[in-house]
């Protein structure tokens, strides 16, 4: 004779053989559902396809991932090392630190859009708009900047060497600096119309100086072999 179950019983018995925790036939059908390593499709078709995306899909993207917009595709980049982010954090202040003593403006670090061009932005590394620019910073993008300033990442360095170079220069961006962690070197570019002429490559024990914010400058060694 069958065992009588309580509703309660009989709603327990089958949630678990639908979970697989007794083991039951359910568990294979289940597991197939999910195979190890495959995306979550369901959530993905939520998103546009590459190709599909616009501005606005674009902008009310809520994460923390660095994700880089270009006509109608995005890009999601690799998570930074702990040197590419002690870099930026360091460049960060003391940038800051320069700007806020002579209340010169705004100071930022990435995660931060700008908008480079139509249907492009970029999340600079470093970013400084002057204080008169000041309208050109909305708060989920910045349209443009002053000062930008990129960390070469290893997985492809022509990214900031040539790509946002050109692209920098096309958005106006008066001043570049490029740090190179592999070389220890900082380059320094200053726009002249519609490209970016070298105002200073720099190495260690040298000070790297800007053009366009007159007295600032870093100490190359200070920054690549800090003091522990």
């Amino acid at each position: 004779m069958a065992a009588n179950l309580s509703p309660t019983r009989e709603r327990s018995t089958q949630a678990e053989a639908t979970s697989g925790k007794n083991g039951g036939p359910e568990t294979e059908i289940e597991k197939s559902k999910f195979e190890a390593g495959e995306p979550v499709w369901e959530i993905a078709h939520l998103f546009p396809n590459q190709g599909q995306w616009t501005e606005e899909d674009y902008l009310e993207l809520d994460t923390n991932h660095l994700i880089e917009y270009s006509h109608g595709t995005i890009e999601v980049l690799e998570m930074p090392t702990e040197l590419h982010q002690d870099l930026v954090f360091m460049l960060a202040q003391m940038l800051a630190k320069f700007v806020k003593a002579g209340n010169l403006g705004k100071v930022l670090l990435a995660p931060l859009r700008v908008k480079v061009g139509l249907n492009k932005y970029r999340e600079p590394d470093v970013i400084f708009m002057l204080k008169e620019h000041s309208q050109r910073r909305h708060n989920k993008y910045w349209d443009g900047a002053d000062l930008v300033m990129e960390v070469l990442s290893p997985d492809d360095r022509n990214r900031d060497l040539v790509k946002k170079r050109r692209e920098y220069a096309w958005a106006g961006i008066p001043e570049y600096w490029l740090i190179d962690p592999e070389y220890r070197t900082i380059t320094v570019l200053s726009l002249s119309e519609q490209h970016y002429a070298v105002h200073g490559e720099f190495k260690l024990g040298e000070q790297a100086t800007s053009r366009l914010l007159e007295g600032f400058t870093v100490d190359l060694t200070a920054l690549f072999i800090p003091e522990e």
